[in-house]
């Protein structure tokens, strides 16, 4: 019971250390990827136009000069100044600001979206580089026993009690490990590339993998209510929002606007004339409207600001059933890692039984060298079938927490 409870304390602290040394890398995806800061420039991007947004139409100056004077009562005008300014309906400016906020949050939610997508990506590149790294280590382990299985065979040609083409085949076998060794490496290193470019970083720079990896006993929990909190689905409810703020701006766009403005038009007095007001220059404000009678246009924005929320509910549906399906095969696959997992336990421990079998019979003095190379490639094949079945579990568990966010 004791060594049980500190086997199980071990499993613990290396998942601990998997998942903290898995996190660090993602972090540092997220702080060093490219695409993640080309959305942060996005989002600021938004944001700006918030501000751009939050300014009144230009105010107009004009300036004019009576080429022929027209000559009034009081004197002949020279020249006409003009100075006036429009302004937006009341709280059109406020609606063109909440517009603007509402985007600069669904740009917000972009970002969410693909550091997700980054993390998944992250994972996956790690546990690829996990799963060539433990082959290679299995790869060592059965050319290892191959050598000792070889200067049985060795031995037993001495003595006459096996044939020389069993060592040839023994060695054959090692060369084909060997070979398979050296594509993996070529593998680990092509992947490594991919994962420091995820990481924005050296492509040579050599990532540091755990030497172990074990499927846990239990499998978190977890809910399917996770699903809608996922930025995928967010992202559509942002995006209804500012289709909402968007048929507010157009209604207050489609109210009249008012300008105010000042006419000044200085005037020469009359000579040799003495009366009030003689040479008085002229001021004039102005008040001006901006009626929309022909507002079609408006009404068309309506027509379309409906349509839209129409499809994004439409598209947030199809995507909800996307994530649902991808969601329930996630699990599935997981399941069926830890399934195949354990049937290879079961396989490897026969195997070994066998092998244990085949070492009493040599210390007996008979020993099928065939039967040696056909429980090595058993053993082999359990032991490959194994790292892939812990290789599936994580994928499924790193794309089950880009789902859920456990």
């Amino acid at each position: 019971m004791k060594n049980i409870i500190i086997i199980v304390c071990l499993l613990l602290v290396s998942a601990l250390a998997k998942a903290q040394e898995l996190q660090s890398y993602i972090q540092e995806a997220e702080a060093n990827n490219p695409e993640i800061q080309a959305y942060e420039l996005r989002y600021n991007i938004a944001q700006e136009r918030i501000n751009e947004v939050n300014t009144l139409p230009n105010t107009t100056v004009s300036a004019g000069y009576f080429v022929s004077e027209p000559e009034t009562r009081t004197g002949a005008q020279r020249a006409r100044f003009s100075i006036s300014q429009m302004l937006p309906w009341f709280g059109t400016i406020t609606a063109r600001e909440n517009y603007a906020s509402s985007m600069a949050e669904t740009e917000f939610v972009e970002i969410a979206i693909a550091k997700r997508k980054l993390a998944l990506s992250v994972a996956q590149s790690y546990y690829t580089l996990y799963a060539n790294k433990a082959k290679q280590n299995v790869l060592d382990d059965n050319i290892q026993l191959l050598k000792t299985y070889e200067r049985l065979a060795l031995t037993s040609v001495e003595v006459g009690k096996a044939s020389a083409v069993d060592v040839l085949r023994l060695q054959i076998r090692q060369n084909e490990l060997q070979q398979q060794k050296e594509v993996l490496q070529e593998e680990y290193l092509a992947e490594q590339t991919v994962f420091n470019n995820l990481l924005n970083r050296e492509e040579d720079i050599v990532v540091d993998v755990v030497p172990e990896m074990m499927i846990p006993s239990e499998d978190p929990v977890f809910s399917d209510e996770g699903l809608s909190l996922n930025p995928e689905l967010l992202k559509y409810d942002k995006l209804y929002k500012s289709v909402e703020q968007s048929e507010l701006l157009n209604q207050k766009e489609s109210a009249p606007n008012l300008g105010f403005g000042l006419d000044y038009v200085p005037v020469a007095e009359r000579p040799a004339m003495n009366f009030n007001d003689n040479g008085k220059d002229i001021v004039m404000p102005m008040v001006t409207i901006s009626i929309p009678i022909f507002n079609n246009k408006y009404s068309s924005v309506s027509k379309q600001n409906k349509l839209r929320q129409q499809e994004i509910e439409s598209q947030k549906n199809e995507r909800l059933n996307t994530l649902e399906t991808a969601f329930a095969k996630a699990k599935s696959q997981r399941n069926q890692a830890r399934i195949k997992f354990n049937t290879q336990e079961k396989n490897l421990k026969q195997a070994k039984d066998a092998e244990e079998i085949l070492i009493k019979n040599y210390e007996t003095g008979t020993i099928d060298f065939n039967d040696v190379l056909d429980i090595q490639e058993l053993q082999l094949k359990f032991q490959i079938n194994q790292i892939v079945s812990v290789q599936m579990y994580y994928v499924q568990s790193a794309v089950i927490n880009y789902l859920i966010n456990q």
